[in-house]
């Protein structure tokens, strides 16, 4: 992510938990065995006699895929020294220079994509490549439970006059029409989910800073509607980039009709609720041409 002397980390148990499952997903399976450090991420203590007590979030991460958990002894690296040597070389040639990147979906797909260059790798000692000699691997992997566990952190609130949703700080909208109700938040590492009686009701990127103001302005346009002398002050619509048509189309519709022509820009901006804004634009701009071709002698 792009560097801001604001950005407060994602919580590491999140990250731990989000990369098992995406592992296991992209190897479309689970391996019998994990060896571990002893990261308190998975270990809350060590017991006297050297068994571990697991952390409850590691428990309930292995209790879903069913693996077994194998630990290396305290202080002793070289119990885990090929795990050590591919996070140097992950870090020498995945992360050298830092890379920088507009969303983890764009980090997390560059660096699938080095590892799928890096499977052609073959290795000293070794007459095969990587991706052959894992398919070896692959084929003792345990099948995939029917749901992926979900790592999320989850909390309930409720969505306040203003239709917005409070976690980790920040305010985050939903549609109007859950302003009032009780919901159930959903903080991933990457967005934030919130639910209404078992219906997701809105999704956002996630933001590390500190009271932001995250908001669709989809969320706004029913109450905009009833509302359109307020188009123009509604803060959730700042920063919204709409194509030239858009603002041309206003332009005609209010010239014409006023403030009902407001209203009525304001029904063409809903069907974003239905279709891709990049659809609707192209749409309005083909019907801006139709009548002007028209209106040509």
């Amino acid at each position: 992510m792009r560097h801001s002397s604001k950005l407060i980390l994602p919580r590491w148990p999140r990250l731990f938990c989000d990369g098992h499952v995406a592992a296991f997903a992209f190897f479309g399976g689970i391996p019998i065995s994990i060896l571990y450090d002893n990261t308190k991420l998975a270990v809350a203590q060590i017991l006297g006699d050297g068994k571990r007590e697991r952390s409850r979030m590691f428990s309930t991460l292995q209790s879903h895929y069913l693996f077994e958990d194998k630990f290396g002894r305290p202080g002793k690296g070289n119990d885990k020294g090929k795990v050590e040597g591919l996070v140097g070389y992950v870090r020498r040639h995945f992360m050298v220079p830092m890379p920088v990147a507009d969303s983890f979906d764009a980090m997390n797909a560059r660096f699938v994509e080095q590892c799928m260059e890096r499977r052609h790798a073959v290795l000293r000692g070794h007459s095969e490549n990587i991706e052959t000699r894992m398919q070896a691997d692959l084929a003792a992997f345990m099948s995939l439970p029917a749901v992926p566990f979900d790592p999320c952190h989850i909390v309930t609130g409720r969505a306040s006059s203003m239709s917005l949703v409070r976690y980790r700080t920040n305010d985050y909208s939903v549609p109007t029409a859950y302003a009032h109700q009780e919901v159930v938040i959903k903080g991933y590492v990457d967005r934030v989910a919130v639910i209404c009686r078992g219906e997701q009701i809105a999704v956002h990127p996630r933001s590390y800073e500190r009271e932001d103001f995250i908001a669709n302005p989809l969320h706004y346009l029913a109450l905009l509607e009833q509302k359109p002398r307020a188009l123009d002050q509604a803060a959730p619509l700042d920063g919204w980039v709409l194509a030239e048509p858009m603002h041309r189309i206003r332009r005609l519709m209010e010239a014409r009709s006023g403030k009902e022509g407001r209203r009525e820009f304001i029904q063409v901006l809903r069907l974003c609720e239905r279709f891709e804004q990049s659809l609707v634009e192209w749409a309005v701009a083909h019907a801006l041409d139709l009548g002007r071709s028209a209106s040509m002698p």
